[in-house]
């Protein structure tokens, strides 16, 4: 189904929504859970998506993606970002390994997204909605968008939840040398997205994800 571009704000706008306020919800969730309570505190431990949209990487950055798609055709892979929720490692019962649970519950609850939306879909399905349908589209999405958060942030690449994730399995040398990379993180991220690579890395984990979606809910 062809889709002009207020139809695909349309649809994709609640799932990114609640991808993203879940995401940095679940970091906070975490910390606080794992001693640190600054993102309690400072009130982003919080469903409220107000508190965690970034107007450049929550909206400008995805626009600009999706009309340059839709100008040049082609499927886009969205990317963008949410503020950061904030967490002091050091006030961490064990820093470096609650460091890995803390990074770990944002794609986490990308992941657990990605399968309710998943069942969303399933249960249109077997209420005769399809393909056109808002809701079984919004689901569709739902999935989408979820899964590519989820890999996307376990790519070992600081600031990423992934590269945190690294940080805290490696050894403190290598560990202390990995994470001085972070500064560089997101150029080489923006690097990886314009010279196609990162869509090549991304693709075979994102269908991997989606066949084991697919296996859990007969799909």
């Amino acid at each position: 189904m062809e889709l002009n571009l207020v139809q695909i704000i349309a649809l994709y706008a609640i799932p990114v929504i609640f991808a993203i306020t879940l995401h940095e919800a679940a970091h906070g969730y975490a910390a606080k859970w794992f001693g640190d309570t600054t993102a309690y505190a400072l009130g982003r431990i919080s469903l409220n998506p107000l508190r965690h949209i970034d107007p450049v990487g929550t909206i400008l950055v995805p626009l600009a993606i999706l009309l340059t798609s839709k100008m040049l055709g082609g499927s886009p892979l969205l990317f963008g970002w949410a503020k950061p929720v904030p967490v002091n490692y050091h006030a961490l019962r064990r820093p470096k390994r609650d460091m890995m649970w803390v990074a770990a519950a944002g794609p986490a609850a990308n992941a657990v997204m990605a399968i309710g939306w998943a069942l969303a879909l399933k249960f249109g399905l077997a209420y005769g909605l399809g393909e056109g349908d808002f809701f079984y589209e919004v689901a569709a999405a739902g999935i989408l968008v979820n899964v590519v958060l989820m890999v996307l942030n376990l790519l070992p690449i600081p600031p990423l939840d992934g590269g945190r994730i690294a940080v805290s399995l490696l050894p403190n040398k290598l560990a202390w040398s990995f994470a001085r990379i972070e500064p560089y993180g997101f150029p080489i991220l923006l690097l990886l997205l314009v010279t196609n690579v990162l869509t090549v890395i991304l693709t075979p984990m994102i269908v991997a994800s989606y066949q084991v979606i697919g296996a859990l809910l007969q799909l």
